[in-house]
């Protein structure tokens, strides 16, 4: 573009000058000549990269996710070819799902045994309890007479001593005493244990009957379920709509769960534009700015755009994470560029951007708009050399 400008001025001057001679061609007029195309252009140039800032390094990214099975197993089939696009929840990949349905028929026929079992615990809990419940009735009855026994005691011992009653009935009393205390002692130590077995643990921190059954049948439950999620994990579905590109996986090859070993690359549809740019190129830029971009991948074809957002950090603003105090030394390294995110217009919106292409792009703010003109044939003169491809092997 510049060159264009100055051979359009050059013949200007040659007008000018040299065929009808409207001014003299002396030293002031050469100085002058030669002093306004520069300084023209330099501040054609300086507002250009300020009003149009202009981008030689746009991509094209996409997401991208490994894929590691959930479960080890061998593949048995893969129903898609490569690049094949295919749509949120297709089949990717299945593996072998017998080993996890055999545990899954397993742990299923173990569950009617173990609510048997918990039944079976519930009705010997109830027992436990009628138990306890008889040795309560009995122990109230001991203390009952327990009572008597207290007060006759008393009675022959006040007798005895007056002389108006035998110290055998006294003796008698003491022994009915220590016969019912016993008794006592008896229904309560079988009562202690009724409640140990009914209890959650034992004096030896063993767990009763019906709560150890309780625990077996939740465990299985809890089996159950891994197992089954574990059985449907051995069908690989795709997490978005994409493709994968380079497809090596063949039934027969075993799919490992290793996070470093993935089994295939899925790239989803979902992509961003990214223009990179300087830091001081982009003070007037605003979301919502119109854009253009021309993709090495399509030549000659400006494809429109919009300023998204501006991604306000880079990985220079970020300090390594230590317990040392930060180092400021003085170092020395390239000023980080900030990626201004582009939006496809709704015109170029089904145009299909490969991942990883790149080329240049330009922002046109609110200021400057005299010159976004010189900008946009910058960039159009540039897009049209893409189909010149200079190698000759």
């Amino acid at each position: 573009m510049e060159i264009l400008l100055l051979l359009i001025y050059s013949g200007i001057v040659w007008l000018i000058f040299f065929k009808f001679k409207l001014l003299p061609w002396n030293t002031i007029t050469q100085v002058i000549v030669y002093i306004i195309p520069v300084v023209a252009i330099t501040m054609l140039i300086l507002l250009l990269n300020i009003f149009a800032p202009s981008s030689h390094d746009v991509r094209v990214m996409n997401y991208n996710v490994s894929v590691v099975p959930a479960v080890t197993g061998l593949v048995t089939e893969v129903p898609i070819e490569p690049n094949q696009h295919v749509k949120k929840g297709e089949v990717l990949f299945k593996i072998d799902p017998e080993p996890f349905k055999l545990q899954v028929n397993n742990l299923k026929s173990r569950i009617p045994l173990l609510e048997a079992k918990v039944v079976s615990a519930k009705a010997y809990d109830r027992e436990l309890e009628d138990q306890i419940s008889t040795a309560s009735n009995r122990i109230q009855v001991i203390d009952a007479q327990l009572d008597l026994a207290i007060k006759r005691q008393q009675q022959t011992k006040e007798l005895a001593d007056l002389g108006a009653g035998s110290k055998f009935d006294y003796e008698q009393a003491q022994a009915n005493l220590s016969n019912l205390q016993a008794q006592r002692a008896v229904a309560q130590s079988e009562k202690s244990q009724y409640l140990q077995k009914v209890s959650a643990v034992s004096s030896e921190g063993e767990l009763s009957e019906i709560t150890q059954a309780r625990a077996d049948l939740e465990q299985a439950k809890a089996q159950l379920k891994e197992a089954q999620w574990r059985l449907d994990q051995t069908v690989y579905r795709a997490p978005a709509d994409g493709r994968v590109v380079n497809l090596q996986l063949r039934p027969g090859a075993m799919a490992v769960q290793f996070p470093i070993t993935p089994v295939l690359t899925f790239i989803e549809d979902e992509q961003w534009l990214i223009a990179l740019y300087k830091q001081n190129e982009i003070r007037y830029v605003q979301d919502g700015d119109p854009a253009e971009v021309a993709l090495k991948t399509y030549p000659n074809r400006i494809i429109k755009c919009e300023v998204d957002h501006i991604v306000w950090a880079n990985a220079q603003g970020q300090l390594t994470v230590s317990g040392k105090l930060p180092d400021t030394q003085e170092t020395h390294f390239e000023e980080g560029r900030f990626a201004v995110r582009l939006k496809v217009s709704d015109a170029d919106k089904d145009l299909f951007l490969a991942p990883g292409a790149v080329g240049m792009g330009a922002i046109y703010t609110e200021k400057g708009s005299i010159i976004h003109l010189v900008r946009k044939v910058i960039i159009r003169v540039g897009t049209k050399l893409d189909w010149v491809v200079p190698k000759l092997h």
